[in-house]
This record gives C-alpha cells, sequence and structure tokens, in this order.
C-alpha cells in the first residue's frame, strides 16, 4: 500500500480527491485543504510517495518540495506561461487552447522537470467551469497515471514566458475592448475566489458576471454597489 497526499483547496478538487480515494481503495490518500496542514511534521509520518498540487495558490514550504515529490500541475504548455493566473494571463491574450503541465516542485517558479502534458479548450465557460474542466482531466487522465505507472520527467525545454500574477485592481474592465475581448474579461474572473470584473460609474461600481457571447454581443448579470 503506497500513501499519496493531495493539496486540494478548491471545492471541486476536494469532490474530485474523494472519487480518486474511492478508486483506489488499496493505496492511503490524504487531503489538505489549506497551507497550515502542509507541514514538515506531518509529511514526514505520511511518507507519501507523492503529494499532488491540482490548484494551489500558496508557496510550497522548501523543505516540502526539496525532500518529497511534489507534483504541481500548471495551466499552461510550459515553459511557456511561468507565473501566475495562468487562465487569466491566457485569456487576456486571446489564447483559447492550452495544455495542463504537470512538473516536479522547485525553488524556481514553475522551472521543474515535465512528467506529462494534458490539452485543455479555454474557448468557452466562466473561470470555475474551465478549472472544472482542468480538474476533471487532472484527476481522471494525469494523477492515475503517476499512480499507475512510472513516469520519468523531462527537463523543460523551449524559450520561457513568464506571467505577472493579476491583482484585483486588474479587475476593472479596461476601455477600448471587442466584444469578445470584453467576454473573455469577465468569465475568465467569474468563479471561487476571484474578485469579479467591474466597471466604474461615477460612485458605483458594477460588477459583471454569468457572461454570454451571442450573435457577436456580449449579455451579462450586472450588480450594482
Amino acid at each position: 500500500m503506497s500513501c499519496y497526499l493531495v493539496a486540494a483547496a478548491k471545492s471541486w478538487n476536494i469532490r474530485n480527491s474523494e472519487k480518486l480515494i474511492s478508486k483506489y481503495p488499496e493505496h492511503r490518500f490524504e487531503v489538505i485543504t489549506n497551507p497550515y496542514g502542509l507541514t514538515e511534521a506531518f509529511v514526514r509520518e505520511a511518507y507519501p510517495e507523492y503529494i499532488f498540487f491540482p490548484h494551489w495558490s500558496w508557496m510550497i514550504p522548501a523543505n516540502i518540495y526539496e525532500n518529497f515529490k511534489c507534483i504541481v500541475f500548471h495551466m499552461t504548455d510550459l515553459p511557456f506561461g511561468r507565473g501566475g493566473s495562468p487562465l487569466q494571463n491566457l485569456l487576456a491574450r486571446g489564447i483559447y487552447h492550452t495544455k495542463i503541465s504537470a512538473i516536479r516542485a522547485v525553488k524556481g517558479l514553475d522551472q521543474g522537470d515535465i512528467y506529462l502534458k494534458e490539452p485543455l479548450d479555454l474557448s468557452s465557460g466562466n473561470a470555475d467551469e474551465i478549472l472544472q474542466r482542468g480538474s476533471e482531466i487532472i484527476y481522471t487522465k494525469m494523477i492515475p497515471r503517476f499512480i499507475e505507472e512510472t513516469l520519468i520527467p523531462e527537463k523543460q525545454s523551449g524559450k520561457a514566458v513568464t506571467f505577472k500574477r493579476r491583482t484585483p485592481k486588474q479587475s476593472e474592465i479596461p476601455d477600448g475592448l471587442t466584444q469578445r475581448q470584453l467576454y473573455d474579461y469577465i468569465r475568465m474572473l467569474d468563479g471561487e475566489g476571484y474578485p469579479a470584473a467591474y466597471k466604474l460609474f461615477g460612485d458605483r461600481r458594477v460588477y459583471f458576471r454569468n457572461a454570454r457571447f451571442c450573435g457577436g454581443t456580449v449579455y451579462a448579470d450586472a450588480e450594482f454597489v
């Protein structure tokens, strides 16, 4: 019997972790849902084959990734798109097809060796829907390969492009967007834990969610604050 740890904060990743546990009753799993649970003492006691990070917003402590195989799932075709806010940075650039890269966590951000990649379509859906699609791919196609196979990672190759983590201030919708760009801007911020896209009108903010793109026109729900 092998042990695996899953560091998962998003609700859908927690649900998919439960399915994963049911699929492999012969192994032991522990699910960590916040950074306070990811301690060296806990990990050493569990002594896992791998620690999986399907969507983790916190830094992994060096004493964890240096001593255990920590697998990060990053939503870009690495080395393109290292860094923060990959979904938002991709859609802001009009990129609708990407890959989820499974890499070994190292000191350099998203610079670890690559175990495997799987394609992901970003052309439709809001942030939550896209992340849920990505979660399904991670839990049904990628993590099982780590459990069932012996994977050999390869070093990253090609030109590295680094993304900057977006700030809440960047949720304000800029002027001059096309209708398609406006649709992408609203939906890329419409998700669990993200500050919704907004526009200032005098002393009020109007937040936009549930964007639809029909016949070249954007429709969305608006909330005046």
